[in-house]
């Protein structure tokens, strides 16, 4: 009998420590097919592209860095690269500051909240050819705007062929993703218990106060994450861009989606697989340093 219940005690704490190793087999069996596929679809083309990037297109020499001294040394790159930093640069923190308020000004409201939120979210659903159809219909060299500078005695202008083009897309780029930030930015606020905001009006505190003691604070982890999904969607507006003005528009507007594109349209696969690489990289590092930071701030709170 003492053997047995020796034997029992000893089989236990083995069932507690297997029991996860279970339970990690079953997940990982589940998540088979995905990771599957992101390895077929994903991994092992961009290894290619990688690959292609030190190789000619045409006889497959190996070139080493050549490929990628020669795209760093095009003006198109350089180009489509600074409107592509620039673009980030001005539409990132504008779309989340605008988002930022509307979503509080929506939080505070309890009337026609419900109605305010689908006409922020209803330029989503508007399909991308029917948003640039619009655009044109206003910035066009016979579009509104000119109609109506007419009436006020102003001359008009192709808006779309002058350095007005790259902030006419910035407000394209606002007025479509603003709806999905807003909705991100509410899910981070409703997490906050109302009961926090009652404590400190109890306290004495104003409505400022109880926005930068008790808000602030608590949406910095939001902030990451909002802010890498706005940087990764905010690669889309190639679409508008491209829609608008075709495939050589603006040079203001002249983005990296377009020297990609029209490098592929060229054949010229070992600088569009060069170029492909340097962004990928550098997309890296700024979010492995935007999460390093972002663990900084979490660790000092």
């Amino acid at each position: 009998m003492r053997v047995q219940r020796h034997l029992r005690k000893r089989q236990k704490p083995l069932s507690r420590k297997w029991t996860p190793i279970c339970q990690n087999k079953t997940a990982y069996a589940f998540l088979a097919p995905s990771l599957l596929g992101l390895l077929v679809f994903v991994l092992l083309p961009f290894g290619d592209v990688i690959r292609r990037s030190f190789y000619q297109a045409v006889g497959g020499l190996f070139v080493g860095v050549d490929n990628y001294r020669q795209v760093l040394e095009n003006s198109a790159f350089r180009q489509a690269l600074g409107n592509t930093v620039r673009f980030l640069c001005i539409c990132l923190p504008l779309l989340l500051g605008l988002s930022f308020l509307a979503a509080i000004f929506l939080n505070s409201i309890t009337g026609f909240a419900k109605i305010l939120r689908a006409g922020f979210l209803l330029p989503m659903a508007i399909p991308v050819a029917s948003v640039v159809v619009f655009w044109k219909l206003l910035f066009d060299q016979k579009g509104v705007v000119n109609q109506i500078l007419e009436t006020l005695h102003l001359t008009g202008q192709d808006w779309m062929n002058t350095g007005y083009a790259f902030w006419i897309l910035v407000g394209s780029y606002l007025w479509k993703n603003m709806g999905y930030d807003i909705v991100l930015w509410i899910a981070a606020l409703s997490a906050i218990g109302e009961e926090q905001y009652e404590a400190a009006r109890v306290s004495g505190a104003g409505a400022f106060q109880c926005f930068r003691y008790i808000t602030l604070p608590q949406m910095k982890s939001s902030v990451f994450l909002i802010g890498v999904l706005s940087f990764v969607n905010a690669f889309r507006v190639f679409r508008e861009a491209y829609l608008i003005a075709g495939d050589y528009p603006h040079e203001s507007i002249y983005m990296l989606q377009h020297l990609f594109n029209n490098w592929f349209t060229k054949l010229d696969i070992q600088k569009m697989s060069a170029a492909a690489v340097l962004m990928a990289i550098a997309v890296s590092v700024i979010l492995v340093l935007v999460e390093w930071w972002n663990e900084r701030q979490e660790d000092r709170g």
